[in-house]
């Protein structure tokens, strides 16, 4: 992070000068809005977006009783300590302004304010190829396998693993990346000295040291209920698509599956047995068409390869299942009833599909174009 305002002047500083620093500095700024707003807050986006951070802040001072809840945090906050603070951990503060910032969290409607980092690696690197792995804390076996064995799979071909750090299908994604020397980069809830569950510490530990440990709270902010799920929408935006490997039909992957969806992502889901209710929301996002079914890296690497800026699973999905699906409901007819080897001529097709000559050939036009259709001595059949 750097300001114009000198981030020594900040740490050396007394009172609350840097408040009035603030409301003439963008990047900080954003680092004050950071700390007094949650993720997602409609009232602060829509005051920051309408007259930019700074005017923001000062808007906050000046209209304490109309802003209560952003006044409130403002007057307890001690920014030159929560810099300290930073420092002495260890971390980085990462501002859209910064070279390391992943600009893909940019495509949210709601974008964190800032990011807060612990590892050396550089986040938005790592996140150029990478995948979202996610799924359910109380995962069977078979979830953790595949997890595990998928980002294995993708890590070996250079792509990044980015979950939540979470039990079940969370820490055996960061696993398999970590087995295979890839990298990863886990997303917490809370602060990034808050890490969460506590039971992952040697986890976490190897993560700081072969990827990236981010967050969109300050240090010090607890993971409460509400910051998981606004932390879900980060990973689902860090990277190019996002794979349920095990989710039950509440199960809060579904959650990120969904916000990856609405920012044009493309989104996988592994299958599991018909019976297993640890696998009911993949099934779902499958029959949505939500999802793509994947079992396995290859698959993922494949979606992942099919990505665009304006492409969605759902646009995906009639190339991944039926090519006919692309050509419109006359030329599917006319495929329907061409050959597949011997090629039969207009009237025949028009006769076996209930449609004109003159449709059929307009239909046949279509299907050439499209690679579906062949010509052969003036007879047509199946490409």
């Amino acid at each position: 992070m750097t300001t114009t305002t000198s981030r020594n002047d900040l740490l050396s500083g007394t009172g609350h000068a840097w408040r009035d620093a603030a409301e003439q500095d963008e990047q900080l700024a954003r680092l004050v809005w950071a700390h007094i707003a949650e993720p997602r807050d409609a009232k602060a986006h829509l005051l920051v977006d309408g007259v930019g951070y700074p005017e923001a802040l000062a808007a906050v001072r000046t209209h304490p009783e109309k802003l209560a809840n952003f006044a409130a945090r403002l007057e307890q906050l001690d920014l030159p300590e929560q810099l300290r603070r930073i420092e002495t951990f260890g971390a980085r503060i990462l501002l859209p302004s910064d070279d390391g910032w992943p600009e893909r969290l940019d495509d949210l409607p709601q974008p964190p304010h800032a990011l807060f980092v612990v590892g050396e690696a550089d986040v938005r690197s790592l996140c150029e190829r990478s995948v979202a792995l996610v799924g359910a804390r109380a995962a069977t076996h078979y979830g953790q396998r595949v997890a595990a064995e998928i980002a294995l799979g993708v890590g070996s071909h250079g792509v990044a693993v980015v979950s939540g750090g979470a039990f079940g299908i969370d820490a055996a994604a960061h696993r398999g990346a970590l087995a295979g020397d890839a990298g990863t980069v886990c997303v917490l809830p809370g602060g990034v000295d808050r890490l969460y569950p506590s039971a992952h510490d040697a986890l976490f530990s190897a993560i700081r040291e072969q990827g990236a440990i981010v967050s969109e709270m300050p240090l010090g902010f607890a993971p409460m209920r509400q910051r998981f799920l606004h932390r879900n929408r980060l990973i689902a935006a860090l990277t190019p698509g996002t794979v349920v490997v095990e989710a039950g039909l509440r199960s809060g992957s579904l959650s990120t599956a969904r916000r990856a969806e609405e920012i044009q992502r493309v989104v996988g889901a592994v299958p599991g047995p018909v019976t297993s209710a640890a696998s009911a929301g993949c099934h779902e996002l499958v029959r949505d068409g939500a999802a793509v079914l994947v079992t396995g890296a290859d698959d993922v690497i494949e979606l992942m390869a099919g990505y665009g800026a304006q492409q969605t699973t759902r646009d995906t999905l009639p190339a991944l299942v039926k090519p006919e699906d692309a050509v419109g409901a006359t030329a599917r007819a006319v495929w329907d009833a061409l050959p597949v080897r011997r090629a039969a001529s207009v009237d025949h097709v028009a006769t076996s599909c209930g449609r004109t000559p003159r449709e059929v050939l307009t239909a046949l036009g279509e299907l050439l174009a499209a690679g579906l259709a062949e010509k052969v001595d003036g007879a047509w059949r199946k490409a």
